[in-house]
């Protein structure tokens, strides 16, 4: 059919289903795109773009084509038949909504943490330059010192050794401050490095069936491992829906889910077993918070590695977040959580779980899945 691009590589099974439906009604029509595109009043490359399953058209452009390719055949439009596209256009449309805000969601956490990279970096800048003027105005006052006697004219000894003194108290002081900005930097570059990932994996997953989402980062390490090797997430929050919600999310085969309902019974799992890929935490839990839990986890030396992924409805303020990081999270989602960031997100900890296995198996030193705070 003249003007008929071949579908989108990439495409989701939803959007793909709709535009296949889509492709064979308009080829009952026998007209090219740019014919029928005028006809309806659209550009060719509008609807070039919803017969590749690039966009996914309104609905009542649907009709439109069902009603012409009626009309075309002399044949009545079928209940049955609208019916079915109705379905398969409100999947899609379902499906590339949640993939927009999920995108959408993922680079302004990328941006967050890229403006915090390069604002901790200027601060570092301006840090190490201050601590190289200190030592400088020290080594001035070593020289001065060690001229017996002193330059005429010169402060005497104490005056000079108590302005020695006091610099070097700044140096101190510097250093510390240096040691702090470079973790943050550190911390920074590291979450920028994971947002990019998981943004790529969302794109990835555009081609995907529901059940095999998960896994398409992971597979080419999976078959080096000994068989048996399943994944395990931690799941904790105190409300049954949202656990609930988390398991239909992220149920797929060959990973196990552990769920619990509140920090005390999360630190009780993690005893027992402490092989896990991904904690994710709900913030806000009666009791046992989910910073205190984190800190808990971050002060045992086999579960301070563990990434934990912070569930919060408080949003992203800047205030919440520096205190999750400051107490070992490597990420965050905010309640009601998308289910394609969220499924990125755990699948990139499961791929990074499943790399250190890898090299642990192949006698390799095992990389640090999360920093320890603190």
């Amino acid at each position: 059919m003249a003007g008929l691009q071949p579908l989108d590589d990439g495409l989701n099974s939803e959007c793909r289903a709709l535009a296949e439906a889509l492709r064979q009604q308009f080829e009952a029509l026998g007209l090219s795109v740019r014919r029928y595109a005028t006809r309806r009043f659209l550009s060719p490359g509008t609807l070039s773009r919803y017969l590749a399953g690039s966009r996914v058209p309104q609905w009542s452009f649907v009709q439109t084509l069902l009603t012409d390719v009626a009309e075309e055949r002399c044949v009545a439009l079928t209940p049955e038949a609208m019916d079915v596209l109705r379905r398969l256009h409100s999947a899609a449309q379902r499906t590339s909504v949640s993939m927009s805000k999920a995108v959408a969601q993922l680079q302004l956490q990328l941006a967050d943490a890229d403006r915090e990279a390069r604002r901790s970096s200027a601060r570092k800048e301006i840090l190490d330059d201050a601590l190289v003027d200190r030592n400088e105005r020290i080594a001035d006052l070593e020289v001065r010192l060690s001229l017996q006697p002193l330059d005429p004219g010169d402060a005497d000894e104490e005056t000079i050794l108590a302005e020695r003194n006091r610099l070097a108290a700044e140096v101190t002081r510097l250093r510390a401050q240096l040691t702090e900005v470079q973790s943050r930097v550190e911390l920074a570059e590291e979450r920028c490095e994971l947002l990019e990932r998981q943004l790529a994996l969302v794109e990835v997953q555009r081609g995907l069936d529901p059940g095999e989402q998960l896994f398409t980062a992971v597979e080419s390490v999976r078959h080096l491992l000994p068989p048996g090797i399943r994944p395990k997430v931690l799941l904790v929050d105190d409300q049954p829906a949202n656990l609930l919600a988390l398991k239909s999310v992220l149920q797929v085969p060959d990973q196990e889910l552990v769920a619990v309902a509140s920090g005390k019974d999360a630190l009780k799992e993690l005893l027992q077993h402490e092989d896990f890929a991904v904690i994710i935490l709900d913030v806000q839990m009666p009791g046992m918070d989910g910073y205190e839990t984190a800190t808990h986890i971050k002060r045992r030396a086999k579960t301070r590695n563990i990434p934990i992924i912070f569930l919060t409805a408080i949003g992203a303020d800047a205030d919440y977040s520096m205190r999750g990081y400051s107490v070992g999270a490597v990420d965050f989602i905010v309640k009601p959580f998308d289910p394609w960031a969220l499924r990125a997100k755990v699948a990139v900890f499961v791929e990074l779980y499943l790399e250190r296995r890898l090299r642990g198996s192949q006698g390799q030193p095992l990389a640090i899945a999360a920093r320890p705070s603190g």
